[in-house]
């Protein structure tokens, strides 16, 4: 299914470009991650999963890293009010808008692509950066986060774990079903409702993670699995979980069932 405003076969950049690129789907986007869907779950767990691992810094200069409509934003300055001063960052103007909506008084923020953001060397203690490095060149993008962030410094990364069985079963068939059925509602003129937007994506397992870390010179320290589940689509949208976040993270082996994953590091 071809993506709006791009080419019949986009590249990979206008994809990610093309998604985020006016309000209307930054609303959809922030929408998704309330109310009690998968997608929602998903946010809640990792939010937790981050919550853990900042529980144990004081505080100090933190930014967001692909910071998206300012939903962490908002989550830290209400969850940890006065602990830090937040930067948020995204590439899509069109977000920042919406993050800074969001945020009101409390937070910076700066338009800036990951590989070449606008900050000074060292200039933060915190750096996070959720859902947004699936979307990007790893390597750039990691060695730009540790520049920003001064030595000792935090930084915690989130990636989809393209090795749960979710994952398995989401992208090798489900999304390619729904877009077999699309095309054939398409060919017989039918109401199409059925479909999957191509976004992009490319995720990598842990063991790789900490590799593209360490080239960055970023120590990982802690590997934190969260959305632990053993739903599978489509019976995630069809059955309700109990919305629970600290059950849905585990490290070890338990955490395989986690559809994404977290790795807290130190710039060396």
């Amino acid at each position: 299914m071809p993506v709006p405003g791009t080419l019949e076969h986009p590249t990979r950049e206008q994809l990610v470009r093309v998604q985020y690129a006016d309000a209307e789907l930054v609303a959809d986007y922030a929408g998704a991650y309330s109310g009690a869907g998968p997608t929602a779950r998903y946010h809640r767990s990792r939010l937790h999963a981050v919550d853990q691992v900042l529980r144990e810094h004081p505080g100090g200069a933190l930014l967001d890293v692909g910071c998206g409509p300012g939903m962490m934003v908002r989550h830290l300055l209400d969850d940890r009010p006065g602990d830090f001063a937040v930067t948020g960052c995204d590439r899509s103007a069109a977000m920042v808008d919406a993050a800074r909506r969001r945020a009101g008084k409390g937070a910076d923020f700066s338009v800036g692509d990951i590989r070449e953001m606008p900050f000074a060397d060292g200039a933060f203690d915190i750096a996070l950066a959720m859902g947004v490095l699936e979307y990007v060149d790893i390597g750039p993008a990691l060695h730009e986060i540790a520049r920003v962030v001064r030595p000792g410094g935090l930084v915690v990364v989130t990636m989809l774990n393209p090795r749960s069985p979710y994952r398995l079963v989401e992208w090798g068939l489900y999304w390619p079903a729904r877009r077999m059925l699309g095309g054939l509602e398409e060919a017989f003129h039918v109401p199409r409702r059925h479909g999957a937007r191509r976004t992009g994506i490319r995720a990598y397992p842990p063991r790789r993670l900490r590799h593209e870390l360490w080239r960055a010179g970023l120590q990982a320290e802690d590997t934190l699995f969260y959305d632990v589940t053993a739903l599978l689509p489509p019976f995630d949208r069809l059955v309700r979980r109990p919305d629970r976040p600290e059950r849905t993270v585990a490290r070890g082996i338990a955490g395989r069932l986690g559809t994404g994953y977290l790795i807290a590091a130190r710039r060396l």
